[in-house]
């Protein structure tokens, strides 16, 4: 569904999320291949632990909620390299929240983080890639995104919102020669998902999950899905009627 990639060598990458988890590790694997890649995230010193002084390697620390630097960064690496082969959106939040224990406050910062900022990186980049009518852009999303599931009242929302953009940017990017990539982990141990208290089915590194993510770059697929022993279930489980599916998540979650 998108053109296959045979050759890193030289490619433009931007990662935005690069500082820890499958950001930092899709960084590290891409820079071995021969990838140029720009590293974003809040933290400068860790984008830097992730470079490792890499000639290929450029370090454009940014807040992906704060729109005015995001284009800030966008304009660095574009002084640099007139141009983009790929972005990839990963960064993103998880908290737990269940519905007696809404908080008003902690969902719209994970909305500002999990949706807004990728619109603001969507606002920085589109325009180059339309210009040069070619590169691509990827967006990590989540499996909770395809049905709701416990402690995820705000979070699964939030990355349903991203399986749909996706789907909607490929249908108005394809047609203009820009792959469109919707990544869809399921877990993968981070530092974000060391803090859960629940088992995680299929759980993987995050070198493992960035092998998967860059092994499906390369194929060109449109959904990338890692572990598919435990995305392809979550898949099948959307398409049950809802008194099926919700018997089936209590019972696996004693939710």
């Amino acid at each position: 569904m998108n053109p296959r990639i045979t050759d890193w060598h030289n490619k433009r990458v931007w990662i935005i999320g690069a500082s820890t988890g499958i950001g930092a590790d899709t960084a590290r694997l891409l820079l071995a291949k021969g990838a140029r890649v720009a590293l974003s995230a809040r933290r400068a010193d860790m984008l830097q632990d992730v470079a490792q002084g890499n000639p290929n390697a450029l370090v454009a620390a940014m807040d992906i909620t704060d729109h005015a630097a995001v284009l800030a960064a966008r304009d660095a690496i574009l002084q640099q390299w007139q141009g983009f082969d790929l972005i990839l959106v990963v960064a993103g939040s998880y908290k737990e929240m269940r519905a007696d224990s809404f908080d008003l406050a902690v969902a719209n910062q994970m909305i500002d983080l999990n949706v807004r900022g990728v619109l603001h990186c969507l606002d920085a980049v589109l325009p180059d890639l339309l210009a040069q009518g070619n590169g691509g852009i990827g967006i990590v999303a989540s499996v909770v995104g395809f049905s709701g599931l416990p402690k995820a009242l705000i979070y699964g929302p939030t990355k349903a919102a991203l399986i749909n953009l996706c789907e909607s940017l490929y249908i108005d990017l394809h047609p203009r020669g820009i792959a469109v990539h919707l990544i869809t982990p399921g877990f993968v141990d981070t530092p974000l998902t060391q803090k859960n208290d629940f088992p995680m089915p299929a759980l993987m590194s995050a070198t493992e999950a960035a092998q998967a993510l860059v092994h499906g770059l390369e194929r060109g697929q449109f959904h990338i899905h890692f572990p598919r022993r435990f995305t392809n279930f979550l898949r099948l489980l959307r398409l049950l009627p809802y008194r099926l599916y919700f018997w089936l998540i209590h019972k696996g979650t004693g939710l």
